[in-house]
């Protein structure tokens, strides 16, 4: 890259979690993060990550993120690291864990695969 060209772009969050929030029927073949029950789930970390004052800490629920029989999935950045949350507990834990401590939980860690 040209050196003119180069500056630095400031970054606006540490963490940015995007979380899949697509409702498809029940019986959809490919399932989704709606009928898994992710809307109780990402209102509880959108409350615990304003609450906690995490305001470095974006959250944003998104569409499909692809792995649809796997949720509700949800993926924070830049770290690239994939979660199954299932429970209030396991929001909890990625909150306290993860967006306040940099550090990662491992049981809830998803490795995901294209098919």
């Amino acid at each position: 890259m040209n050196s003119e060209y180069e500056f630095k772009i400031p970054q606006l969050h540490r963490h940015h979690v995007f979380a899949c929030n697509t409702q498809r029927p029940p019986s959809h073949p490919h399932g989704s993060c709606g009928a898994s029950g992710s809307q109780a789930l990402w209102d509880r970390m959108g409350k615990a990550i304003e609450a906690q004052g995490l305001n470095d800490i974006g959250f944003t629920m998104a569409g499909c993120l692809g792995f649809c029989n796997s949720g509700p999935l949800l993926v924070v950045y830049p770290d690239g690291v994939w979660y199954r949350v299932t429970t209030p507990g396991d929001v909890d834990e990625v909150v306290n864990s993860h967006l306040k401590q940099g550090k990662r939980v491992d049981r809830l860690v998803m490795v995901l695969k294209r098919s």
